[in-house]
């Protein structure tokens, strides 16, 4: 069940409540179905029970406890719960399957989804003063205006009823698609910028970053059929229970184009190194120990020889330095060592570079909490001049996830940022189309594009791994992205590039 026919629901348990007399309201056209906000619970959420409180003439609880067993008893609706005031969460009975069906509408309708009939047989009568911008914003609701249903006709003439902001300068220099942009992009009440800003290919343009969402798409489909396989609808996770979390490169990135965002985030991987457990692989990424890590952090300098020691023999003088004191012996450069790691500056994390200098097969250093040596000149009566192998106190360095037999971190599976925007699209046209605002349309494209971007280098397979049920999953909620930008794009009258 899709947002949207869950807004029928909703609509038709409201129907059969005032059928049976238990609410004497008038049906709404529309009820608002949304994720549930802080308290709630559930899939989704609606507020109808507090919009048909005051017709109604009952509080909202109430008219949701009314509401309730009507909309519980629909196909699709697994449970439903009143939270505060009178809010309705819903539970369906499977959430994997709404991004599913979501995405198959999408694709059945192409870009007339989110068309309606909220303005069915209306007449929109626009009058407008003989200005650039007034023009252009006119023109893009008679195209909004008209996928619900309704006609918009538009005239030069008093009283006007459309009257943004006009324009500071003549934006035909910026050309066609930029120059839309910079007009329908801000609210009405809002002056537009005629600026070169518009033209700039940086994340930091919002027309580059909705028109570079709808190029890379494009792109990933035909990037996909070259690997031989197509979109298909279904669960996005892996068999392996890894969900797809948007910052994974691809290594399928098309010519010519440049990543944006952090497509390129990967973690690169040490082939060996011998202080993280005798030639085992350093973990890169994943949860670390953090007493272990911390240890690491100090171990940056050749460690101390653990070996036991030989006493000296009976009689033998005891060594000194230049200044006449004792030298120091292998146990006490093994405990001073760590205090002057540790007094040397803060912790930083090891990489490879750090260990260049450390001999395969040296131990690390004792951790500081070891207790301090004695500093006593080693003689035959001291026990503590020939002491035995003791064994690491330290935790144990987990091993690499690729290291054999280590088992892959689980991670929780999220659901995607898109679902959100992309079942949002229906009532955001509505509401532009109401409310002849064109910026609307404009601003949920951007959203729709912010969202998308860091999904797509996740789409398509990695290195030697094979397309599977999961690739095809994500190319078809790809797919449908494209499919609203493109559609919102063309009711603006900016063109969606195949390549940028």
């Amino acid at each position: 069940m899709t947002p949207v026919e869950l807004s029928r629901t909703v609509l038709h348990a409201v129907r059969r409540a005032v059928d049976g007399g238990e609410l004497d309201v008038t049906v709404p056209e529309r009820a608002l179905v949304t994720e549930p906000g802080p308290g709630g619970c559930g899939d989704f959420a609606t507020n109808i029970a507090l919009q048909l409180a005051r017709p109604s003439g009952q509080p909202p609880r109430r008219v949701a406890e009314i509401l309730r067993p009507h909309l519980a008893g629909a196909d699709g609706v697994r449970d439903v719960v009143v939270t505060g005031p009178g809010f309705l969460n819903i539970s369906l009975d499977d959430q994997a399957d709404v991004l599913t069906a979501l995405v198959r509408e999408i694709r059945s309708r192409g870009t007339e989804y989110g068309h309606g009939a909220a303005l069915a047989g209306e007449v929109v009568a626009l009058r407008v003063p003989y200005e650039v911008r007034a023009e252009v914003v006119a023109d893009a609701v008679v195209r909004i205006v008209a996928t619900q249903g309704g006609r918009a006709t538009v005239e030069h003439g008093e009283p006007v009823n459309l009257r943004p902001v006009p324009a500071p300068e003549d934006p035909a220099p910026l050309g066609p698609d930029a120059a839309q942009w910079a007009l329908l992009h801000p609210a009405p009440h809002d002056r537009p910028r005629i600026t070169a800003d518009h033209l700039v290919q940086r994340e930091s343009n919002p027309l580059f970053r909705v028109r570079y969402a709808h190029a890379r798409i494009r792109s990933l489909s035909r990037n996909a059929a070259r690997l031989g396989f197509t979109a298909e609808p279904g669960p996005l996770q892996e068999s392996t229970g890894q969900e797809p979390t948007g910052q994974e490169p691809t290594g399928q990135e098309s010519a010519g184009q440049e990543p944006m965002g952090q497509e390129l985030m990967g973690q690169p991987t040490d082939p060996g190194d011998a202080r993280f457990g005798h030639g085992a692989r350093r973990p890169v990424g994943g949860p670390l120990d953090p007493a272990a890590d911390a240890d690491r952090a100090t171990d940056l300098r050749p460690a101390a020889d653990t070996r036991p020691a030989v006493p000296p023999h009976t009689g033998a003088p005891v060594d000194t330095d230049a200044q006449g004191g004792a030298a120091p012996t292998a146990a006490t450069q093994g405990a001073a060592a760590p205090a002057i790691a540790v007094e040397s500056g803060p912790a930083l994390a090891p990489t490879a570079r750090d260990d260049d200098h450390i001999a395969h097969g040296a131990q690390p250093y004792a951790g500081p909490a070891d207790p301090p040596a004695d500093t006593r000149p080693a003689t035959d009566a001291d026990p503590a001049a020939n002491p035995g192998p003791t064994a690491d106190p330290r935790p144990a360095v987990p091993p690499h996830p690729d290291a054999q037999g280590a088992p892959h971190p689980q991670r929780t599976p999220t659901p995607t940022p898109l679902q959100t925007p992309l079942a949002d699209h229906p009532r955001i046209l509505a509401v532009a189309a109401t409310h002849r605002a064109p910026d609307r349309l404009a601003r949920h494209l951007v959203t729709v594009a912010d969202a998308v971007l860091p999904f797509l280098p996740c789409v398509l397979p990695r290195g030697e791994e094979k397309p599977s049920a999961a690739h095809r999953a994500r190319l078809a909620l790809a797919e449908a992205a494209g499919t609203v930008l493109a559609g919102g794009l063309s009711l603006l009258g900016i063109d969606a590039p195949e390549h940028l």
